[in-house]
């Protein structure tokens, strides 16, 4: 005869790190996303502190953690960038929290979701910057180039996957 547990699945299966790894990861991303486009203007298309929000969010399932992982590693973006301080902070808030309210009701471990998450958060988070620098910030010629966005949101996803796998590894059961 089947049992019926009532614990909820957000207690069954979230996740803490390493402090080590809660700080170098999203700093790494930060320092290879200033670094990268130098290189070559194709590696611009990514966002890598996008991908360590989505990652830390959804592994943690909670989105008050979400929200300030989000918050902190757009902050510092902004800081080491040539964004108004604060954009990116916004937009990976929101995306830190959704990330994280989603994971606690859906299975995030699974490919195919992983890859749904990450193209929608990277969608999501170029229509929330265009909202916040067209409205908030006044910019009056900035535009949404919806190929572009599209180009980036594959990038993304196909850069997230594999990397998500490497991080998969340094989870510990809470």
């Amino acid at each position: 005869m089947a049992t019926r547990s009532y614990t909820s699945r957000r207690e069954l299966e979230q996740y803490s790190f390493h402090p080590a790894m809660t700080l170098l990861v999203p700093l790494g991303a930060i320092l290879l996303q200033v670094m990268l486009p130098k290189l070559s203007w194709r590696l611009g298309l990514l966002d890598l502190p996008l991908i360590a929000t989505i990652f830390f969010a959804v592994a943690r399932r909670s989105p008050v953690a979400g929200t300030l992982t989000g918050a902190l590693i757009g902050l510092a973006q902004d800081a080491l960038t040539n964004q108004p301080i604060g954009v990116n902070g916004m937009a990976k808030c929101v995306v830190g929290y959704a990330g994280a309210s989603i994971g606690v009701r859906v299975d995030v471990e699974n490919l195919s979701t992983r890859v749904l998450l990450n193209f929608g958060f990277s969608m999501m988070q170029s229509v929330l910057l265009f909202l916040i620098q067209r409205y908030l910030l006044g910019i009056p010629g900035m535009h949404l180039l919806w190929l572009h966005e599209l180009i980036r949101a594959l990038a993304n996803t196909a850069v997230a996957l594999p990397l998500f796998l490497m991080l998969d590894r340094g989870k510990r059961m809470i």
